[in-house]
């Protein structure tokens, strides 16, 4: 295979969840839904029946009191109930992500549907950046604010909470990221972090918490509860998906809830969005209507994750990545469908502009990746691209776009007056970003982040020294197998099993997101029928699949074929003939027909490693050379299980089950570690004990 023809794939690391059919098939007893569907539970952690049933019906979930879980919730409500009766001023400090815009909007209305005199402020990211800040706290306590409520940031704001303090002002701080060494002096603190790991409200967003803040007080005030529910709940949903929130506990069964709500919102402003994005609900198949919290029936039609993650909500962050904020907060709590539709226009032309913006920096950076840092990318293990004139309101996505190209941590960045680059950072799963920017603290300015992700600031002059720190740091931390992208794929279908009946089962799984991926599928050597370039980007295909080893007269009957999209993949046309593929599956309506697609995640040479123990006898035995040295090998029983091990000279074993793409290495079992074994060495003396074993197995 030439190298030319090796490079119109991606470059992935492929890791298959081990095939568990005896549980699936227990499972499905038990639940009465496919062993499928069981076989993707168990994917996702759900191995028990109490566990699968309580996935699949987020609405048994027992939740207890938010006033038991949130230490400062009764000291939070009582200063607002205060603030209301005495109709003092309330300031509210927002953000400039679709979190801390739609948080920010939630408890604008809320506050001001309950009697409260309220207004808001967001810090400028072009000129500020992140948090609450002391000009934004000496301005609020000049304009007779006497109580603060931050949303989406405040935790880590030390200083200028104490500011507020200093000014006689009380501060209630709403956040969801990380906790600090040391608390700010806030009269009240509510943060998911600050509570028990186990409850299901940890995982919600800073909008799950202005949320959680909003319901409690219309509940203790009594009046008007049931007109701030469906509102609160949709901005809500808009949030928590924008801002990639786990889609588990209390975020499923809300979301669940708000997705039905949003096609039927009253919302001059979601409508609006709606409309223009061009978002159609899916009707739900029937005899699946659920009653909401308000014991009504809820609406036959939802939108989907996708429809706010790909569509609604791009246009939300593209107003605080380079616009003005105030044009969400005015298009979420406006009642007035023409300022709605205003603002929406406006939120169309400028994510168009970020899409642009966006583009152009991605093409650029590839060019100086490509012609600066590939050939040293195996050694580096990190990639650091920095040039000036880019638009560090939307590099974030550029370098999630490089992860997703070159597989490896990338830190990006631009630079702005007086010698600063400010940027920003993604990270691969074996890689930490904000401990790779620890590690670097000397040579920054600010930063900050989580384990995916982070943004940072640096004199210029540092930017050589800070290269070579982060590639030291990635050198501890990966090796040669891990840079490349990771794709983790649920279990392996035949062509002719994708239909409408399969698409409505994996409903059940809904909403899918964050620590609940759409399930990814694989299939082995397809024929690529037909592939055309469709936009700038993309490719669209028809693939084939021959189910049976010879021709015959039912041929038309035993081949399948199915239509395809690989977004962005243009790279990679015209792509070979015979494939893998990884995909997942997709809706696509066309003139009033609803057909089931493949979306090409993935795409690997057939003739990569796929291990046949089928064709190897169960007690087959033998040796042979690899490389001048010599290797034993055979088939064991493990269990249930046929296992391949295989025994270097140095007596070392590797063991390996059907349908893994991971084996066990070690002289032991108690020391034995995980390795990928679609990376070499191990897939090339993988296929040398295979060939040996084969040829000791009878012919069937």
């Amino acid at each position: 295979m030439s190298v030319e023809t090796r490079r119109k794939v991606p470059n992935q690391r492929w890791q298959i969840y081990p095939q568990k059919d005896e549980l699936a098939q227990n499972l499905a007893e038990v639940t009465h839904v496919s062993p499928l569907i069981c076989q993707l539970l168990i994917n996702r952690g759900m191995e028990t029946p109490e566990q699968a049933q309580l996935f699949l019906n987020p609405e048994s979930l027992v939740l207890p009191s938010p006033l038991e879980e949130f230490p400062d919730l009764a000291i939070s409500l009582e200063l607002l109930q205060n603030a209301i009766a005495c109709q003092t001023k309330i300031a509210i400090c927002g953000d400039y992500d679709a979190d801390g815009m739609t948080s920010t909007a939630l408890l604008l209305r809320s506050l001001r549907w309950l009697g409260a005199k309220v207004d808001y402020a967001i810090p400028s990211r072009m000129h500020e950046g992140y948090g609450i800040n002391n000009r934004i706290v000496e301005e609020f306590a000049d304009e007779g604010v006497q109580l603060i409520l931050t949303v989406d940031n405040g935790i880590s704001a030390f200083a200028p909470i104490t500011r507020a303090k200093e000014l006689d002002l009380q501060v209630i701080i709403t956040d969801h990221h990380d906790i600090p060494p040391k608390l700010p002096p806030a009269d009240g603190i509510l943060n998911p972090k600050l509570i028990n790991p186990q409850s299901p409200y940890y995982g919600v967003a800073g909008v799950g918490v202005a949320y959680i803040l909003a319901v409690s007080l219309a509940q203790q005030i009594g009046d008007g509860y049931k007109g701030l529910f469906k509102p609160m709940l949709e901005l809500f949903t808009l949030g928590t998906i924008a801002d990639l929130a786990p889609l588990i506990g209390v975020n499923r069964r809300w979301v669940k809830r708000g997705l039905r709500q949003l096609p039927k919102s009253q919302l001059s402003g979601i409508q609006a969005l709606i409309q223009l994005a061009g978002v159609q609900g899916r009707k739900r198949e029937q005899g699946s209507r659920e009653k909401g919290a308000e014991g009504e029936k809820m609406s036959s039609q939802t939108l989907k994750p996708d429809d706010i993650g790909f569509r609604l909500g791009p246009r939300i962050n593209a107003i605080g990545r380079i616009s003005d904020p105030q044009i969400i907060i005015d298009l979420l709590t406006t009642d007035d469908m023409g300022i709605a539709l205003e603002k929406a226009m406006q939120c169309e032309t400028i994510n168009r502009q970020r899409q642009e913006m966006c583009g152009q920096i991605e093409q650029e950076a590839i060019a100086i990746v490509e012609t600066e840092y590939i050939p040293s990318l195996q050694d580096d293990r990190v990639l650091v691209v920095v040039a000036p004139h880019w638009h560090h309101g939307v590099i974030g996505i550029v370098a999630s776009r490089l992860v997703e190209r070159y597989g490896v941590p990338v830190f990006i960045g631009t630079y702005e007056d007086e010698g600063q680059i400010r940027g920003s950072a993604r990270g691969i799963p074996e890689f930490n970003v904000f401990d790779a920017l620890e590690y670097c603290r000397d040579l920054l300015g600010k930063f900050g982040g989580h384990k995916a992700a982070g943004g940072f600031s640096l004199p210029a002059a540092n930017l050589p020294e800070l290269r070579s720190h982060l590639s030291k740091f990635a050198n501890q931390c990966l090796e040669v197998q891990h840079l490349k992208p990771l794709l983790k794929i649920d279990t392996q279908l035949h062509l002719h099993q994708i239909n409408q009946e399969l698409y409505q089962q994996l409903h059940s799984l809904e909403p899918c997101g964050i620590e609940n991926s759409n399930p990814i599928f694989w299939t082995t050597n397809v024929t690529v029928v037909e592939q055309q370039i469709v936009g700038k980007n993309h490719i669209k295909l028809t693939i084939g699949e021959q189910i049976g080893e010879t021709p015959s007269e039912s041929l038309r009957e035993r081949h399948y074929t199915i239509k395809a999209i690989a977004w962005r993949w243009r790279d990679y046309f015209p792509l070979p003939s015979r494939l893998d593929i990884a995909y997942k599956l997709r809706e696509n309506t066309f003139n009033g027909n609803t057909t089931i697609e493949l979306e090409l995640l993935g795409a690997r040479l057939p003739n990569q490693p796929q291990f046949s123990f089928d064709s190897i006898h169960k007690s087959a035995k033998t040796s042979f050379v690899y490389r001048q040295r010599r290797y034993t090998c055979g088939m064991y029983d493990n269990g249930s299980v046929p296992e391949l091990r295989i025994k270097n000279p140095e007596g070392k074993v590797l063991a390996i089950h059907p349908h893994n793409s991971t084996g066990l290495l070690g002289s032991n079992r108690q020391n034995a570690k995980e390795v990928d074994i679609s990376q070499p060495p191990y897939e090339n003396i993988i296929q040398a004990a295979f060939a040996a074993l084969f040829i000791l197995s009878p012919k069937q």
